[in-house]
């Protein structure tokens, strides 16, 4: 039956998350200052969220629904993440049944396909938000081999190999060829990125926090080789970016709004604590120049922008509102909204969005209007294209 219902998602404590702003996106109280990295809104198993009806009921959003293509997330980076891919769905699909044919637990560590789909994603940031995206175009690339001296020999694998050749050279060397390799080029940077004279802008500033913050010992993260090769880009407050199968990544500091497919197939390269596969992520990851894409959002009306993606299981759109003309809208499909700035009320239900409270879903066929109390307020919409 159509409905608007307040929703409880799930809060987890990865130990790279911040420790401030999801509290005070939930009027969490935080005194034991834990980590709160991701804020989930769906229906994946690890995170069912919860819907609060009008009499006090709280009933998991599965008995309401049997899944969504999607799942809705709140990030909160500190500490960078790690380099990463997912697969294809035929991808997916393959590798899935071969690891339960091979007997390995879903929850083992050494898992690397959790489930049979493919895990497109789709971020908006909340602010200054910085990451790394695919490789660099060729001149870039070229420039920055040359003129990183620790790195100019991999100039001719990249010349002999192309990018393919260059990313597997550093990703299988010997972990002492990564140490003789990265130490002298960590010996100079690290004092300038504890002096402060490093810019953000600079792929020295995150190679060096890479390294304090995930080399062990005298062994260096071969992860740092990523810093320099992958594009690194910096999104202002309401920007966007998509990232497909196979294109790599690692988001390094800030706060985003994040849909993906409903999936939790990551093949992790390094900068992180948690199971590395190399050998899944070289066979799944796109060795190619990419030019990064960056979403400003489609206006679809004066006060509805969607970021519009190449996927069926997702749409993202930002709902900007004051209280002057509400939104309205006819739910396709289930939908989630989540307020990030200001405060709203959703229609007649009467449910008011704000910090706290920041969450609805909203049940196919329902018809509601979006209607800002403060002068501006802004509410990200996940659906599913229709």
């Amino acid at each position: 039956m159509p409905g608007i219902y307040r929703l409880k998602g799930t809060v987890k404590h990865y130990d790279w998350g911040g420790t401030a702003y999801i509290p005070s996106l939930l009027k969490t109280v935080n005194s034991g200052n834990k980590p709160f990295a991701e804020y989930w809104m769906g229906t994946h198993p690890l995170g069912i969220s919860i819907v609060e009806t009008a009499n006090g009921q709280s009933k998991k959003l599965t008995e309401y629904i049997n899944d969504l293509p999607y799942l809705f997330k709140i990030l909160d980076v500190k500490d960078m993440l790690s380099i990463q891919v997912h697969p294809s769905k035929a991808d997916a699909v393959i590798e899935f049944a071969r690891e339960n044919k091979e007997g390995i637990p879903l929850d083992s560590p050494q898992r690397s396909y959790k489930d049979d789909n493919h895990k497109p994603e789709l971020m908006a940031a909340l602010g200054d938000f910085w990451l790394l995206h695919g490789f660099k175009p060729a001149k870039e690339l070229e420039y920055i081999l040359l003129n990183v001296v620790e790195l100019r020999e991999l100039l001719p694998v990249y010349n002999h190999s192309g990018y393919a050749g260059l990313y597997r050279h550093v990703m299988e060397m010997p972990q002492s060829e990564v140490d003789r390799i990265l130490r002298p080029l960590l010996d100079n940077i690290i004092p300038l990125y504890q002096e402060g004279t490093l810019d953000k802008t600079d792929e020295d500033f995150w190679a060096a926090r890479a390294a304090l913050t995930f080399s062990q010992g005298e062994h260096i993260d071969r992860g740092i080789f990523s810093v320099y090769l992958f594009n690194l880009v910096h999104l202002k407050k309401g920007e966007a970016i998509f990232q497909d199968a196979g294109v790599p990544h690692a988001y390094l500091e800030g706060q985003n709004v994040e849909i993906m497919a409903n999936s939790d197939n990551v093949l992790r390269g390094g900068l992180t604590t948690k199971y590395i596969d190399v050998k899944e992520l070289l066979k799944h990851v796109k060795c190619e120049p990419l030019v990064p894409h960056i979403l400003k959002g489609e206006n679809y009306s004066p006060q509805i922008r969607v970021y519009q993606t190449p996927v069926k299981d997702f749409e993202l759109s930002a709902l900007d509102t004051g209280p002057q003309e509400p939104i309205k809208i006819t739910a396709g499909t289930t939908e989630i909204l989540i307020i990030t700035e200001g405060k709203a009320v959703i229609g007649d239900a009467g449910i008011v969005l704000e910090a706290g409270d920041p969450a609805a879903v909203i049940l196919p066929g329902t018809e509601y209007s979006v209607t800002g109390i403060d002068k501006k307020s802004t509410i990200f919409r996940a659906s599913v294209p229709h």
